[in-house]
C-alpha cells in the first residue's frame, strides 16, 4: 500500500455497453420512452427496443466509466471499479477502458446475468433517452472494494445510479469508508432527476451524515433533490450539506460552492449540439481532474464546462483521444 495516492481518482459504476442510435420524437411516443431520462428496463423490454432501435453505434458506456475515460484522456491516472459479465460485451467495456488508460481489475460474473446494456435515442435537439438493463451491474458487492485500490486514489467518485443495484450500496459504503481512512474525499454524481426521486432521502443522508463530501447535480436533479422550484434555495440547502458541491446549468455554465463562497463559470458555447449523453460525465471529469491536480475551484469548473461543450459536439459519451491537446489549445488545461 502506497504512502500517497497513486492514481488521481477511483470512479465506481455501472458498467455497461452503450448502443446509440437517431430517432424522432415520435419513436419515443410509440415506445413509451420517457424523454431525457434514464429508464430501468427488464431483458425482455431490452431486446424489443434493441430489435426496434434503427442502426446504431456501440461503445463501451457507463456514467462513471465515461467520467474514468475522460480523467485518462485528460492525462489523468484512473482507476475503475465497475462488475461485467464473462461474455462477449464484458470483454468489450474490459479492452476499452484499458485501453484509455483506467486501471480496471474488478472480476467477472461467472455464469450469472449478462453485462449491462443501455440502449440510447437521441432526438434531433441533441437530448438522449436512456434505456438501460442492468444486467451484471447488480452484482458489484463490497468484496469488489479492495483496500488498496481506494487508499491509493486521491478521491474516490460513484455515480448516483449505483443506488439502483440492491448490493452495490454496502460496496459504496465500503468505499467511502476506506477513502475517509485513509484521508481521501468522496464525491458523488446525482446522476438523473428520476434517480433522485427513487432515492432522494437515502442521498441527503448521504450528504448530511459525512459519507459524501463533494456532490455533483444538474439544476434539474438540485431542484427535485430539494422539492424546490427556487434555484438560490436549494443551492443553498445543498451547500449546507456537504463540504462542496458543483451544479451544472447548460448554457448558463456551472456554479460551484464550498465554505460560504459561490463562482458562477460561464459555460463553453459547442460548435454544435449533437448529442448530449455523457456531458455531465465530462464535466465531473474535468472537475474531478482539476481539483486532484490542484487546480482552483474556478479553473476546475471551467475545465469541466470545456470538456461537457466537446462533448455535446459528437455523437457518443467517450471523449476524443485529443482531449488534453484541445483543453491546452483552449488555455484550459
Amino acid at each position: 500500500m502506497s504512502d500517497g495516492p497513486f492514481h488521481h481518482v477511483l470512479c465506481i459504476g455501472n458498467a455497461m455497453v452503450d448502443m446509440l442510435a437517431t430517432c424522432d420524437d415520435a419513436f419515443l411516443a410509440q415506445h413509451e420512452i420517457i424523454k431525457g431520462a434514464m429508464n430501468l428496463v427488464d431483458a425482455e423490454r431490452s431486446a424489443k427496443l434493441y430489435n426496434a432501435m434503427g442502426p446504431s453505434e456501440t461503445m463501451s458506456g457507463g456514467s462513471a466509466g465515461n467520467t474514468a475515460a475522460a480523467i485518462a484522456a485528460l492525462g489523468g491516472t484512473v482507476a475503475y471499479i465497475g462488475k461485467v459479465a464473462d461474455d462477449q460485451l464484458g470483454t468489450i467495456f474490459g479492452h476499452d477502458i484499458r485501453a484509455l488508460g483506467a486501471s480496471f481489475n474488478t472480476p467477472p460474473l461467472l455464469g450469472g446475468d449478462p453485462t449491462a446494456r443501455c440502449m440510447i435515442f437521441v432526438t434531433p435537439d441533441g437530448e438522449r433517452s436512456m434505456n438501460t438493463y442492468l444486467g451484471a451491474c447488480t452484482e458489484l458487492t463490497e468484496d469488489d472494494i479492495a483496500e488498496e485500490t481506494v487508499s491509493d486514489c486521491a478521491l474516490t467518485y460513484f455515480e448516483g445510479y449505483l443506488w439502483d443495484p440492491p448490493h452495490a450500496k454496502a460496496a459504496i459504503r465500503k468505499a467511502a469508508d476506506l477513502a475517509h481512512k485513509h484521508g481521501r474525499q468522496v464525491a458523488m454524481s446525482l446522476s438523473d432527476p428520476f434517480c433522485v426521486d427513487r432515492y432522494r432521502e437515502e442521498f441527503l443522508g448521504l450528504l448530511r451524515d459525512g459519507t459524501v463530501d463533494i456532490v455533483f447535480a444538474n439544476e434539474t436533479e438540485l431542484l427535485s433533490l430539494y422539492q424546490s422550484e427556487n434555484f438560490d434555495e436549494a443551492l443553498g440547502q445543498l451547500a449546507a450539506d456537504c463540504v462542496l458541491a458543483t451544479v451544472t446549468r447548460g448554457p448558463e455554465g456551472s456554479v460551484v460552492v464550498k465554505d460560504g463562497e459561490r463562482y458562477d463559470i460561464p459555460a463553453f458555447m459547442a460548435a454544435v449540439r449533437r448529442d448530449t449523453t455523457g456531458a455531465g460525465d465530462l464535466y465531473a471529469a474535468g472537475f474531478l481532474h482539476g481539483l486532484a491536480t490542484g487546480r482552483s475551484l474556478p479553473d476546475s469548473a471551467a475545465l469541466g464546462n470545456f470538456c461537457a461543450g466537446v462533448i455535446i459536439e459528437q455523437m457518443g459519451p467517450r471523449p476524443p483521444q485529443n482531449l488534453a491537446e484541445l483543453a491546452r489549445s483552449a488555455n484550459k488545461l
